[in-house]
């Protein structure tokens, strides 16, 4: 029994969306599929998403620069808001992509410490701290 180990629950590393197509552009998609250029609708729809995003990066770029947004995975963990709480500081969370608050990160120290969250992804906490940030976070 001592050779068992607790094994981390795995964080997603994307997010599930729904999106509504017309039947004719589902069906372009099927027949694209069909012929082999991709291999199911996901992989149509991640590639032409990419496609779009690879056309607009520049301006992506411009603009996270222009609104001093951080770019991919931000963690927040208790020790850094801690840091912040000791310092006297308030902290504004901007985020494209994922932020998370750690687990280790109480209701009340969330609250002491982060002013406002704007994430342009997802953002992983735990109920608790949603529901303790809910006016703060846009």
């Amino acid at each position: 029994m001592s050779n068992i180990r607790q094994i981390r629950d795995k964080t997603p590393d994307s997010e599930k969306i729904t999106i509504n197509l017309g039947y004719v552009d589902l069906g372009r998609i099927d027949l694209l599929v069909q012929e082999g250029f991709y291999s199911n609708r996901s992989d149509f729809i991640r590639t032409a998403i990419r496609n779009q995003l690879d056309t607009h990066g520049e301006a992506v770029t411009r603009s996270i620069e222009r609104h001093t947004l951080e770019l991919g995975l931000r963690d927040y963990g208790r020790a850094d808001l801690e840091a912040v709480r000791d310092a006297g500081e308030i902290l504004h969370i901007k985020v494209v992509g994922l932020a998370r608050i750690g687990a280790d990160v109480t209701p009340d120290l969330a609250l002491q410490t982060i002013g406002s969250i704007t994430v342009l992804g997802a953002l992983q906490a735990s109920p608790d701290i949603k529901k303790a940030l809910a006016d703060r976070i846009r």
